[in-house]
């Protein structure tokens, strides 16, 4: 029997021109070549905006490789989406079976399981987006992470980053796009949210994925996709990344007014 996953529906809009409003430039902006992103996960109306502004900047791709984290505490540490297809508000998306075996072959944590998946929403909230700039078919490999070793970073980093590198030897007119899913710190007053994002932004920006995982340990900052961007960064700088560009920031507070504990949303491009 195929795999699915079935999405929930209840964190952003599910019609295309509500899901629209949350990208009001996709068409008038000079888009950019990334090779990967940072994106928020909260319900859209805290965060959608600051992603928008990233998925309406970036060229869309054939595939994206989706790097979560696991809220739910359910499934494996290293979890692997690896067949089927997932059903998003627009249609349906597969999983690139090409592309998971080249990673599988690469990873010694990596293993294929979907319970991790069902009912996680970290990735689920970027599909729209992606179905919407995207106009075409594409598909996906999700990876929600549950550990918080570094160790198992520099492994999944170096993985996506080799399995690309094939992949784009068998495939070479296929565009590959990398996606972390985090949201910055959680439930502190305003300034202090602000101050705690900045010198993790600032970490992401130098592409320095040690110097972030430090400093997120060091400081108690409760980024919860900390290990997804450290991923990211990892592979991204492998596949030849250069700079890395703060596109928007903002906080929960700034949507419904409430400054004592807000959550901190930042959307970053990486090429």
């Amino acid at each position: 029997m195929e795999r699915k996953l079935q999405f929930n529906n209840v964190w952003y809009p599910t019609k295309k021109e509500e899901i629209k409003k949350f990208l009001p430039q996709v068409n008038k902006l000079e888009k950019i070549d990334a090779i990967s992103c940072i994106c928020p996960h909260a319900g859209w109306i805290y965060s959608g905006y600051v992603a928008g502004e990233v998925y309406s900047l970036i060229n869309p791709a054939d595939l994206y490789v989706l790097l979560g984290p696991n809220h739910t505490g359910l499934g494996k540490e290293v979890s692997l989406f690896d067949s089927g297809f997932w059903e998003g508000p627009l249609g349906k998306i597969n999983i690139d079976t090409d592309f998971v075996q080249l990673l599988l072959k690469n990873s010694e944590f990596l293993e294929k399981d979907v319970l991790a998946h069902y009912r996680e929403h970290s990735l689920e909230v970027q599909i729209p987006f992606l179905q919407f700039i995207t106009q075409k078919n594409f598909n996906i490999v999700p990876i929600i992470i549950r550990s918080q070793e570094y160790q198992i970073c520099n492994d999944i980093g170096n993985s996506i980053a080799s399995a690309i590198k094939k992949y784009k030897e068998k495939f070479p007119e296929k565009k590959v796009v990398l996606i972390a899913s985090t949201d910055m710190t959680h439930y502190e007053p305003k300034d202090y949210a602000v101050k705690l994002d900045t010198m993790a932004i600032e970490q992401i920006i130098k592409l320095s994925a040690k110097g972030l995982y430090d400093t997120v340990l060091t400081y108690g900052i409760s980024m919860c996709g900390v290990i997804p961007t450290v991923c990211v960064i990892i592979a991204s700088k492998i596949l030849g990344a250069k700079s890395a560009k703060l596109i928007k920031y903002q906080t929960s507070g700034d949507v419904n007014g409430d400054y004592a504990q807000v959550v901190g949303y930042a959307g970053i491009i990486i090429s």
